[in-house]
């Protein structure tokens, strides 16, 4: 078996302890790090399959993106500047008024390992801060905002909303996210996006930018 197909397996396992060892195995074969790169992101990619159809859950998922985490900080050196984030940037954050962030945590995690740079808000970000956020980073591509509770949803429609009345909004897209939301949601108050869990969010990420 090739060493780039072991680090393959070696995050679709979810085993972290590993994943540095197997890259630096990898690059001292002589391995490119940019395949290396792209072996990880497709086994994140088989790793939210598997979480689609029910195989695995959200506590393999986290190990797996941990183990991606860990063979990435190994790689870093080795790539050009700017192939680990080569999708483009994405913003994220839960809105205002919600503490909720293990889902969009696991939505960040599943995306950084799509390719994307992730720019994380945190919760209870306040409208305002998702504009100044893409002014601040005028080349991000998309703006993910997350409501977990019925009550936020609302501030999820302001943020939108807000977002959708600025200049920049021909340059961006917007996903939204959380237990609460559905498509026709997402429909009504002009979001380009929805996806019902992380590994769809990234396959969804990828397609946005495509």
């Amino acid at each position: 078996m090739s060493k780039v197909q072991e680090v393959a397996d070696v995050v679709i396992a979810g085993r972290a302890k590993l994943a540095a060892d197997a890259v630096q195995a990898a690059l001292d074969e002589g391995c490119e790090a940019t395949d290396i790169l792209n072996a990880m992101i497709d086994a994140m990619g088989v790793v939210g399959e598997k979480f689609k159809n029910n195989e695995i859950f959200v506590p393999e998922m986290l190990v797996a993106a941990k183990a991606m985490k860990k063979g990435v900080d190994v790689l870093k050196p080795h790539l050009a500047a700017g192939e680990v984030g080569a999708m483009g940037k994405m913003i994220i954050g839960t809105v205002v008024g919600d503490l909720h962030d293990i889902g969009k945590n696991l939505v960040a995690m599943m995306i950084e390992s799509a390719g994307f740079e992730v720019i994380d808000l945190g919760v209870d970000v306040p409208h305002e801060r998702f504009v100044e956020a893409v002014r601040t980073n005028p080349d991000v591509k998309i703006v993910g905002l997350s409501a977990l509770l019925t009550t936020t949803m609302p501030a999820l429609r302001d943020a939108v909303a807000l977002l959708n009345q600025q200049d920049f909004r021909k340059n961006i897209k917007i996903m939204v996210g959380g237990a609460p939301i559905t498509q026709e949601f997402a429909d009504e108050i002009g979001a380009d996006a929805y996806t019902a869990d992380a590994a769809s969010a990234a396959q969804k990420a990828k397609e946005l930018v495509g």
